[in-house]
């Protein structure tokens, strides 16, 4: 694989050579990747798959027309092809009174910061597959479980680049790893579950132990066996950590520059207003050392750090990159995210959401009747108006603790009401790269299937 330095050079050069050809301005982004997996399935040894790639992408403007192409032949000849063929596109396209690079006063200038996000380490495949094969073996052990889907473990290391006609050019190294086990519990007569558990991390040393990732997808498979039925109604829905990220998610998709200059969000006229409690905040933290999103530059080559998109309940900012501020006469927001192919659009690094005081203990212990959900099905968001209806599994909640497991319900609600609803607990931990607590959001309305 190319060095970071190589591969930013890769990118200047196509660039300069979009210059040469005509174009009045260009950006190029230059991505390599290389990944391991490792497979195991009833402690054997099931499947070892290995992957390299290297693409590049251009985008170049004629006046304001511009093109996007895209290559994965690296040869010069292809170079040269590419270039010509993206002027010449350009030169036909449409007009974007929007469209082009980030302002030039604002590209990141000097060194960009340390994130520690490379690992020096290169398992071999023996030892993934042997993380793999102890991680199964932990499930399995579970009393109630009764079959496996498997064990997996993976490796990659990649490298991305951007370079930009007005003068930025920039490159970083990233490695991840990642374990999981998923197994079955039960049987064929009185029903089986399924669950997993997976860990990801930029260095092999910060993955969960093999042992703890395995028996936590085991326990979480027998805990699902024999589900009941919900009684239909208004009721607390409190959402584990592992499926309240989801809420977080559909806010940043609704204040994304796009969103908001189609005016197709449920926050469109939120800025500056509340929409959490009272001291609660979602957080941006790209500079999060080893951090699972953690970038040194935004898609367009602008400087990024620490932002607080809520702030004591208060949506203090939109996500913008350039295209998007101009059209708001705005300023963007180092939020641009940027594929191999097409222009840049936006994304946040390691979000999360502080705040929250409560022991989970607590959050649960005034519930009467309501529901723990652990498992989110289908993709019933609309972004426009907030409505939200998504099937879920999970447990109940009775007289303040967990009960017994439930499946086949739906949970129905508007998103600036769950939002205004929300009670966050203490338990925040980085373990993805969005992470929020346990949520509680009351009066939600729970339909049994």
């Amino acid at each position: 694989m190319l060095t970071t330095d190589q591969a930013r050079d890769r990118a200047a050069d196509i660039v300069a050579r979009a210059r040469t050809a005509g174009a009045d301005a260009a950006d190029a982004v230059f991505a390599a990747d290389a990944a391991l997996e490792v497979s195991v399935r009833l402690g054997k040894l099931e499947d070892v798959g290995r992957s390299e790639s290297a693409e590049l992408g251009l985008r170049v403007f004629v006046g304001r027309r511009s093109a996007s192409v895209s290559t994965s032949d690296l040869t010069p000849d292809s170079m040269q092809t590419l270039v010509e063929r993206a002027v010449a596109m350009a030169r036909e396209a449409p007009e974007d009174e929007w469209a082009g690079l980030a302002p030039a006063e604002r590209l990141l200038h000097g060194a960009p910061p340390l994130l520690d996000l490379a690992d020096h380490d290169d398992p071999a495949p023996e030892r993934l597959r042997d993380l793999a094969l102890a991680a199964e073996e932990a499930a399995r052990a579970v009393p109630g479980v009764t079959n496996s889907e498997g064990g997996g473990a993976s490796g990659s290391r990649s490298v991305w680049a951007l370079a930009t006609s007005t003068g930025f050019a920039g490159s970083y190294a990233a490695t991840g790893y990642g374990l999981s086990a998923s197994v079955l519990a039960g049987d064929a007569a009185a029903g089986m579950q399924r669950d997993y558990a997976h860990h990801g991390a930029r260095h092999l040393r910060h993955l969960d132990a093999p042992d703890a990732i395995g028996r936590e997808a085991g326990e979480r498979a027998v805990a699902r066996l024999n589900p009941g039925r919900l009684a239909s109604g208004a009721m607390p829905v409190v959402f584990d950590p592992r499926v309240g990220s989801s809420l977080l998610g559909h806010l940043l998709g609704a204040i994304g520059g796009s969103s908001i200059t189609r005016r197709t969000s449920f926050l469109l006229d939120a800025l500056g207003t509340r929409i959490l409690p009272h001291g609660l905040s979602v957080r941006d933290d790209p500079h999060r050392p080893h951090g699972l999103r953690s970038r040194p530059f935004d898609g367009e080559g602008l400087p990024v750090s620490p932002t607080a998109i809520v702030e004591d309940g208060v949506l203090e900012t939109w996500l913008l990159d350039s295209a998007s501020a101009r059209q708001l006469g705005l300023e963007p927001t180092g939020h641009a995210s940027r594929g191999i192919g097409g222009g840049p659009g936006v994304t946040t690094s390691n979000t999360y959401l502080d705040g929250g005081k409560l022991p989970v203990e607590t959050l649960i212990g005034d519930i009467a009747d309501g529901v723990y959900v652990t498992e989110l099905i289908g993709q019933g968001v609309n972004g426009v108006t907030g409505d939200y209806s998504r099937g879920a599994a999970g447990f109940r909640i009775v007289g303040g603790a967990i009960a017994g497991p439930v499946a086949e319900f739906t949970i129905a609600g508007n998103l600036k009401d769950m939002y205004a609803n929300l009670t966050a607990a203490n338990d925040l931990k980085f373990r993805y790269g969005t992470n929020v607590p346990t949520l509680r959001v009351d009066g939600m309305t729970v339909a049994s299937g």
